[in-house]
């Protein structure tokens, strides 16, 4: 790159930059194993902090490790400020914490990233804290949650689970009006966009359901702000799908940030495309499989094989061949009444910078 004309050697434009705060695996795909190589396929530099740090992920028989604190994640910050590094951030992203003294410490990072960048940061949360009716964590994480972290979130993306304790549901959620009086809740505590990942609806059986929610304004007009994303299921379980959903969100919403349809879409798709493969890799019989060491280790996500999939995710199902699963996104009326079917678009989902 030659000089300017000022004499100084010309600067390449800056890429965004990501603080990436969750568990971390030596071996598979969980967490910022997830989140970093996707997010740099999407043009990101992300910086990696870890909230565990484990042989492998949970599921397998066995693992080992270690689990860091609060006080391990403010000392990682503070050797960041004192060599002027918190500059330059645009997003911060959260996964799996463990424990409320790194609640607490989120909480102060984020402020600190939003001083040292004028307080234009996008903190992206996936509040970790369990799925189908189960706690991972101990009770006083969500109050934490809803205390110290929802009002300074910018994008919610919890699954169904735990959309329903952070908005103090009553009863789960059984349809998209109840999915959007969730969403309206967690709105009212500080996110502006709020995205459940995975909602399994009694009338519905055979899909599952992204809804998305945003008090933003759409290049497409007020109807898109709440959306609903009816997604073909996949006949088994893989471990890390929330941690790469985040991270494909982020980058997506970051790439079209007023097109939360196409955000959605693209994101969705690259998580179907890498799991059909997962699975087609794995075979009917190591998906049936009880979890063994062997098994959980075949069925880690392919995302190195996949990486072209996540970055340019293909949208029209008829180019992908039969195997390929139709999604179908709704827009929705203020009481969570279906308004519209929306087409997506036949073309290849590049990034727009």
């Amino acid at each position: 790159m030659g000089p300017s004309q000022s004499g100084h050697p010309a600067q390449p434009a800056s890429s965004p930059r990501v603080l990436s705060i969750q568990s971390h695996v030596v071996h598979g795909y969980v967490g910022n194993k997830c989140a970093v190589f996707p997010l740099q396929l999407l043009g990101f530099e992300v910086d990696p902090i870890y909230s565990v740090q484990f042989s492998n992920h949970t599921g397998y028989p066995s693992f080992k490790g270690a689990r860091f604190d609060g006080e391990h994640l403010k000392s990682l910050i503070v050797g960041l400020e004192e060599n002027g590094l918190m500059q330059g951030y645009t997003h911060l992203l959260s996964g799996y914490m463990g424990s409320v003294t790194v609640l607490e410490a989120i909480a102060e990072v984020m402020q600190k990233m939003k001083a040292a960048n004028n307080g234009q940061v996008t903190y992206v949360c996936d509040p970790v804290m369990g799925d189908e009716g189960k706690l991972y964590l101990a009770p006083e994480m969500v109050q934490a949650y809803r205390d110290r972290i929802m009002p300074l979130a910018s994008v919610l993306v919890p699954n169904q689970f735990e959309a329903e304790l952070l908005a103090g549901c009553s009863s789960p959620i059984t349809s998209l009006q109840g999915g959007l009086a969730a969403c309206e809740a967690l709105h009212a505590q500080g996110p502006h966009t709020v995205i459940i990942t995975s909602m399994n609806l009694p009338e519905d059986t055979h899909h599952v359901t992204l809804l998305a929610s945003t008090t933003q304004e759409q290049s497409a007009g007020p109807h898109f702000q709440r959306l609903a994303l009816r997604i073909p299921k996949i006949d088994a379980y893989f471990t890390g799908t929330g941690d790469l959903m985040a991270a494909l969100l982020l980058g997506w919403l970051h790439h079209h940030p007023q097109d939360l349809k196409l955000a959605i879409e693209k994101a969705t798709r690259g998580l179907q495309l890498v799991l059909m493969d997962t699975a087609a890799a794995c075979g009917a019989n190591v998906l049936k499989a009880p979890r063994t060491s062997e098994i959980c280790a075949a069925r880690e996500l392919r995302l190195v094989q996949n990486q072209a999939k996540l970055a340019e995710p293909e949208l029209h199902a008829s180019s992908l061949g039969e195997a390929a699963q139709k999604l179908e996104c709704i827009a929705l009326g203020g009481q969570g009444q279906p308004m519209a079917k929306i087409p997506s678009r036949p073309s290849v989902g590049t990034a727009d910078s």
